[in-house]
């Protein structure tokens, strides 16, 4: 399966697709599984970073720098440059603003090393990427919708995805690491779930769209907000690796390095974000649908990427 994780992961966004359109039915009930699905995807994710790797990461200061300056400085940038041209709606805003400015902490590791990339490095920057985002996406979403955005965004929800998906996952995978490390059943266990990454990926993006479709069908012409955003996403992928590349110049990083960085500037957390997405209110529920066409988009982006970074970067 890792082998073939790029076309499993477009397969399960295909199959997912269908299933959303022909068993509309089934997709509230497929909701509520995107939680669980994307904690256990992420505990298995952090279990490949052992807690000395963490810290021994924070060290490497240029990579990080880098990191955190193409994410958000370099991003929040090129996205206020296409803010002023997005649909008027504020719920396709929102959608767009959720997603574009939050880093991807999952499949951009297996696109990265795909790349030839540093795919051990950005794993184990992931914890600090997903706190950093948690952090400032709210003040990001502030500055560019103002005050109108208290009336409508409850705290509550961000909260709780980073207790749901940051801090219990982590704080499992490190006692699993701990447990691996006395016992040899601890160290099977725990090999056997990092065995089940590519399966997990694959439950969450054919989740996450089945259960989205059928939003698309009521009539309410949230099918045309979708298509009104999909060039600046596709301008998003365009613009990213020559913005990105000007940051690996700043900091001289290595080939694999900068590889990493061009990746992690590119690709973006729509399945983190969704749930937030989908706690909003009623009336903003397109948004929900908005973050999962950048999934659908950068998929595909990132299939082309994986041949075209190393020819930037040789």
């Amino acid at each position: 399966m890792e082998r073939h994780q790029v076309p499993l992961y477009v397969g399960a966004l295909a199959v997912g697709a269908v299933v959303g359109r022909l068993a509309p039915g089934a997709g509230p009930g497929l909701e509520h599984a995107i939680n669980p699905a994307l904690a256990a995807l992420l505990y298995v994710t952090f279990l490949q970073v052992p807690a000395a790797e963490l810290v021994r990461s924070l060290r490497a200061g240029r990579f990080l720098g880098a990191a955190l300056t193409v994410n958000f400085l370099v991003v929040p940038l090129v996205v206020a440059a296409l803010f002023p041209f997005l649909p008027g709606d504020q719920a396709v805003r929102l959608g767009v603003l959720l997603v574009l400015l939050a880093p991807c902490v999952d499949y951009v590791i297996v696109f990265s090393g795909l790349a030839g990339g540093s795919a051990e490095r950005l794993l184990a920057a992931t914890p600090l990427l997903l706190l950093a985002q948690m952090v400032l996406l709210p003040g990001y979403l502030f500055l560019f919708l103002g005050s109108d955005l208290s009336g409508v965004v409850d705290a509550g929800p961000f909260l709780e995805a980073f207790a749901v998906l940051i801090v219990v996952p982590l704080a499992a995978a490190w006692l699993t690491q701990a447990w691996g490390a006395r016992h040899a059943a601890g160290r099977r266990f725990a090999e056997g779930a990092g065995a089940a990454m590519v399966p997990l990926m694959v439950a969450v993006l054919f989740t996450v769209v089945a259960s989205q479709v059928p939003e698309l069908d009521d009539g309410s012409g949230r099918l045309g907000d979708v298509v009104r955003v999909v060039p600046f996403y596709v301008a998003f992928l365009v613009v990213m690796p020559v913005a990105a590349l000007g940051v690996v110049r700043v900091f001289r990083l290595g080939t694999r390095d900068a590889r990493a960085i061009v990746f992690t500037g590119a690709t973006r957390n729509s399945l983190v974000v969704l749930p937030l997405a989908l706690a909003l209110p009623d009336g903003l529920a397109v948004a929900g649908v908005v973050v999962v066409a950048q999934t659908l988009v950068e998929v595909v982006g990132m299939v082309v990427y994986v041949r075209v970074v190393p020819r930037l970067l040789p």
